[in-house]
């Protein structure tokens, strides 16, 4: 072997290595229902899906890694489900949707810790578009150091029980829950047609996010799942979306910040998912 070929096989194994380790950190976490459209009274199962593309496998975390699992039925009080589970190693995520009217599941995760050398560091911020955490990085001459970061997750899906109707006076698909980092839809999901504006805010903290990345996929009912938009969210955090017809939808955002200085990590990230369902049928 020639030292020139040496050195371009050690170049693509160094590139490989990058793309291997930017794809296993640079998940997405969502939560899928086995059904969106169900009558009332249906049981259904939510699944804990991790991956990129919106084609996830099941997620690896236990239950000490999940601080909220909450279900929010139109009209009610939101039911705590982390009860529900027995052990530590036990989550149950199938419940039973009674009322009808579009339902919201909420889960937040606690941090997870990783390092990432520099150059991996920096290939992974730029796949996600934090381009002001790779600006903060060269400000303060860490460019060549390892990235420290603490991750969480947060994760709401909706489901449509029986019909979905325009004039939804629960709004319960709208309501804000307190995550970390948050994506609000201002139009029901559900009730919409292929072409319809979706608007979704974006909050981090309570407060609105300008300039926040925001993707969303699609999953139609015969095609592979698709990138349809990645947006950046305007002064007042709202990005506005197409529908593109009926199938599965996935938006996704993630938002990095300085870590506090008593925590183990110079960056903290948080990932937010809002899946839901576009169905085929006129609506009213």
């Amino acid at each position: 072997m020639t030292p020139k070929s040496t050195i371009i096989r050690s170049s693509l194994a160094g590139v490989v290595a990058v793309l291997i380790a930017t794809t296993a950190l640079a998940n997405e976490f969502w939560l899928e229902p086995a059904r969106f459209f169900v009558l009332p009274g249906a049981t259904v199962h939510l699944r804990r899906l991790t991956g990129q593309g919106f084609q996830g496998q099941a997620w690896g975390g236990r239950r000490n890694r999940v601080i909220q699992l909450l279900h929010y039925a139109p009209g009610a009080d939101p039911a705590n489900l982390l009860p529900l589970t027995t052990t530590t190693d036990t989550l149950a995520t199938t419940i039973t949707l009674r009322q009808p009217g579009t339902h919201m599941v909420a889960l937040v995760t606690n941090n997870a810790f990783t390092t990432l050398p520099a150059e991996q560091f920096t290939a992974y911020l730029q796949a996600e578009g934090l381009d002001y955490v790779l600006a903060q990085r060269q400000q303060r001459g860490q460019t060549g150091q390892p990235g420290r970061e603490a991750y969480r997750r947060c994760a709401k899906t909706l489901i449509q029980v029986g019909p979905a109707a325009a004039a939804d006076t629960a709004r319960t698909w709208a309501r804000v829950v307190g995550q970390p980092l948050e994506l609000i839809p201002e139009q029901n999901p559900p009730t919409l047609a292929s072409g319809a504006g979706l608007t979704v805010r974006v909050l981090a903290e309570g407060r609105p996010v300008a300039g926040q990345p925001v993707r969303l996929w699609y999953r139609s009912p015969t095609s592979q799942p698709v990138l349809l938009h990645t947006l950046r969210s305007n002064q007042n955090g709202r990005v506005l979306f197409r529908i593109s017809g009926p199938g599965e939808y996935l938006a996704g955002a993630v938002r990095m910040v300085a870590a506090p200085a008593a925590q183990s990590a110079d960056w903290q990230s948080t990932w937010s998912t809002l899946t839901f369902g576009v169905s085929k049928q006129k609506r009213p």
